[in-house]
């Protein structure tokens, strides 16, 4: 089978061949899978009590790049391109720890799929910020899906999340002034 390999001016040439080549077209939209997917993760509570955040940019994600296994074929800027699949139930029993991250970001966080290969969980926040958790870090993929997309296909490497990088959680309001 043939497939276009001209760009569309969302993504770069190689990032837009691996998910054409995986299955997504300019305007993919599969909301009732997003949905499916929303209402198991709203129902999951873990033997702990722990729940998970379900959110638009979350949602919006799973409509457009949900199901995907995204194989890249070329090499890697800094590091090997990532082998992933999109699909949220990779983290159904991970919402302590995506729960954790988010507390540590000062937002919350929702599963988006994972690299088999490398047993890395992919997430994504309130802000629509995607991360990778791993057992070496946790990694930050980009501000957007796709620039989250563009770094796991290109081999760019991530920066990993650090006291250094995670952002301090919004300050407090200024108490009211005090009346008599």
């Amino acid at each position: 089978m043939h497939t276009d390999r001209t760009s569309t001016t969302r993504f770069p040439v190689p990032v837009d061949a691996a998910l054409r080549d995986a299955g997504w077209t300019p305007g993919r939209w599969d909301i009732k899978q997003a949905e499916i997917w929303a209402d198991a993760l709203r129902e999951h509570t873990s033997p702990a009590g722990h729940r998970h955040a379900v959110f638009p940019a979350a949602v919006e994600a799973w409509a457009e790049f949900g199901a995907l296994h995204i194989s890249p074929t070329g090499p890697g800027r800094r590091i090997a391109p990532a082998v992933f699949h999109l699909d949220p139930i990779h983290g159904l029993h991970l919402a302590r720890t995506l729960g954790d991250l988010g507390r540590a970001l000062g937002t919350e966080v929702s599963p988006l799929g994972a690299e088999p290969h490398t047993q890395s969980l992919l997430a994504i926040d309130l802000e629509g910020r995607v991360y990778a958790l791993d057992h070496t870090g946790d990694w930050y993929l980009g501000p957007d899906m796709d620039r989250a997309l563009t770094t796991l296909v290109s081999g760019t490497e991530p920066e990993r999340l650090t006291t250094a990088t995670t952002p301090a959680p919004a300050p407090a309001p200024a108490p009211a002034p005090a009346t008599d």
